[in-house]
This record gives structure tokens, C-alpha cells and sequence, in this order.
């Protein structure tokens, strides 16, 4: 029955599936879609007609800016399961466009010099103590915090489990920026009990003890981009008031992350300062 499924040169099936031929060829190296037929003397690819449906699928993939990995995944399962995977996919690119749309105007009020939203942030002062915390530190991505965060905190605080428990809140150490052209890194740490550190055998640290500015956000506000209006708030509050950061900023998890709501007060913003002569 091959009649009914012609072979098509490669010149052919690229313009009814709307393709050029060198993308024809980068979709065979990258296993999207292999001809059915190559010519042993001359190295012509050809292609069954039938297979125009999944080349136009991957056009069509291509429209929505999906990655080749991304379409493989697509073409690897059934109907159903496919559909699920474009749309998982369409909901990650829409939570993308909202974050950047949230930046570009956060960016807009900062490069025009306005304060919008800055006099929203009560910053205060705190004593914190010297700690001992279980750490878990990596490179990561703005993408892959909402998940790696929550994910960290719990497994060490299963660890801190073997030394009587966390003693305080959990917090999140930015040693670099977390953006599109940087990864951190970016640590995790529980604190636990200073008397049980000679039993500790999972990565630990002393974290000193110092003083830091700070200013407390609701669920809510801790949403990307919104959350670094707050660090900004809380910078520039420091640069105002005569202030030097001595560490990397924070941010300290107090509340239950799950159960709260929108409106409850969840995380604060720090910056360890220089203590005042």
C-alpha cells in the first residue's frame, strides 16, 4: 500500500509542511523526525507523505517558541498525554510573561527615580545570634526556586530531625544575584542545636552572629518580581541612614508556607549591617 503513502523528496515535503529543508535536517539530528528513505549513492532524503502531520505538529510547536526538547516530549506520547504536555508547558511561559511583566514595571518606577511602593516596607533592626545551621547550597535558576527552596528546607529539616529538631526559622542566603545571566549560588540553612554539632555528620556551618536591617513581607509580597522591591527597600534604607551591609541578604521563612494565606506575614527581607559605634 505504499502508493497511498508516497515517498516525498525532501524539497517537496519541506513546502507542504511549511519547513526548510536545513530545518529538516536539524529535526533528524535532534530525533524529531527522521526521513524514511536516504538515497545511498546520492544522499537525498525522502519522506512519506504521512508524515507531513507530525512535521506540521512541530511547526505549529515551534510557533509557541517550545523548545526541540520540549517537542520531543510531545511526540512521545499519546494524544492525550501530549495535550498535557503543551499545556503544562503554555502555563510555564504564562507565569513567565507575569513575573516579566511585573519586572518591567518595577524597573520603569526604578530607572525613573520613583519611590513607588518603597514607603510600604517598614524596615527595623534585630540582634541575631551566632547559629549553627545545616546548610544545602547550589547554582540554580529563577525558575527552579519556588521549587528547590521548599524541597531543601525539607529534607534538612528531616536531618535536623537526628539533632532535636530545627531551633529557629529557616532562611535562604543569596551569595550572588538569581537571574537570566546568573545562578547564585544560593544557600539554604536550618539552625539547630550548638550543643549537638560534634554529633552532626550532614554539611554544616556557623553562621555569626550580627546584626541585621530587615523588613517583613505577606505571602503575597514574596512573589517574584514584587520581592525585590522589598530588598531594594531595604538597601536603600541602609544607604539613607549612614548603614554598611557586612553579608549577603536573606530571607528568613517564619510561617507555615503551605497553610498560610495571601495576606499573612511569612518571610522578612535581611541584610546583615555594621554595628553603630
Amino acid at each position: 500500500m505504499e502508493d497511498d503513502d508516497p515517498l516525498l523528496s525532501i524539497g517537496v515535503f519541506a513546502r507542504r509542511a511549511r519547513l526548510s529543508p536545513k530545518a529538516l535536517r536539524l529535526y533528524d539530528r535532534q530525533g524529531l523526525l527522521a526521513p524514511d528513505r536516504v538515497d545511498a549513492a546520492t544522499g537525498y532524503r525522502y519522506y512519506r507523505e504521512s508524515r507531513l502531520a507530525t512535521a506540521r505538529l512541530i511547526v505549529r510547536l515551534r510557533g509557541l517558541d517550545m523548545p526541540l526538547a520540549r517537542i520531543g516530549e510531545v511526540l512521545a506520547v499519546p494524544g492525550p498525554e501530549a495535550a498535557a504536555v503543551v499545556a503544562g508547558y503554555w502555563e510555564g511561559v504564562e507565569r513567565r510573561i507575569a513575573a516579566q511583566r511585573e519586572l518591567a514595571v518595577h524597573l520603569r518606577i526604578q530607572l525613573s527615580g520613583g519611590r513607588e511602593g518603597m514607603d510600604t516596607y517598614k524596615i527595623e533592626q534585630r540582634d541575631v545570634p551566632e547559629q549553627v545551621v545545616l546548610t544545602e547550597r547550589r547554582h540554580v535558576r529563577p525558575e527552579d526556586l519556588p521549587v528547590w527552596i521548599p524541597d531543601a528546607c525539607a529534607r534538612l529539616e528531616e536531618d535536623a530531625k537526628a539533632y532535636g529538631g530545627p531551633v529557629a526559622a529557616p532562611f535562604v542566603v543569596y551569595y550572588g544575584h538569581v537571574n537570566e545571566d546568573s545562578d547564585g549560588p544560593v544557600e539554604v540553612c536550618v539552625p539547630v542545636d550548638p550543643a549537638r554539632e560534634a554529633e552532626v555528620t550532614a554539611p554544616v556551618r556557623t553562621e555569626p552572629a550580627h546584626r541585621e536591617a530587615y523588613t517583613t513581607l505577606t505571602k503575597a509580597q514574596v512573589k517574584y518580581p514584587q520581592i525585590l522591591s522589598a530588598y531594594d527597600a531595604v538597601y536603600q534604607w541602609i544607604e539613607e541612614n549612614g548603614g554598611r551591609e557586612t553579608g549577603p541578604g536573606r530571607e528568613v521563612y517564619f510561617a507555615d508556607w503551605e497553610s498560610a494565606g495571601p495576606a499573612a506575614q511569612v518571610c522578612d527581607i535581611a541584610v546583615p549591617v555594621a554595628q553603630r559605634a
